[in-house]
């Protein structure tokens, strides 16, 4: 059910969202891609969770998004001060464990994503594998920027069903 209310927000919402992360972000590709962060965002919300204004919700999502991502765009300018500014941040390393579940779950993942149609897994890879924004994956598969959304959402929401298959 929760795809099903994802699909029709995306259909009437994608715009607005656009919009609300271009004034933002003022980058059309990072925009593209926030709006894709905020639908996937959503996805992951518990399916027991009650929500009775979806497109509220779905904008309270968004202003997270936003503030992540320019406090991430903040964090990346740090990386270019010089070393001693840096310094002082702490570099954790995962142990064993957290290694081992992770490649699990990256198999499990991957297994799904090969269950999904050639096109499909062609755009998902493409995108969030390669990084590539939506635009340009639709000019390179000669498909629209619409179907490219379409086909990723589908695999956002195969690869969650599959990721709420994973037990550890």
């Amino acid at each position: 059910m929760l795809g099903i209310l994802v699909q029709d927000l995306h259909r009437s919402e994608e715009g607005r969202l656009l919009r609300f992360f271009q004034r933002r972000l003022r980058n059309a590709a990072d925009a593209a891609d926030a709006t894709q962060e905020t639908f996937l965002r959503f996805l992951t919300v518990p399916q027991k969770t009650v929500i009775e204004n979806p497109q509220a919700y779905l904008f309270q999502i968004a202003k997270s998004v936003a503030s992540r991502t320019t406090a991430r765009y903040a964090a990346d300018a740090r990386l270019f001060l010089p070393d001693e500014a840096g310094a002082e941040q702490a570099l954790d390393a995962p142990c064993q464990e957290q290694i081992v579940n992770g490649r699990q779950c990256l198999l499990l993942l991957a297994k799904a994503i090969e269950k999904l149609p050639n096109r499909c897994q062609e755009v998902f890879i493409l995108s969030r594998l390669h990084g590539l924004p939506n635009g340009e994956i639709a000019m390179r598969l000669g498909i629209s920027r619409n179907m490219v959304e379409k086909h990723i959402i589908k695999a956002l929401i195969h690869c969650k069903q599959a990721r709420a298959e994973i037990i550890f």
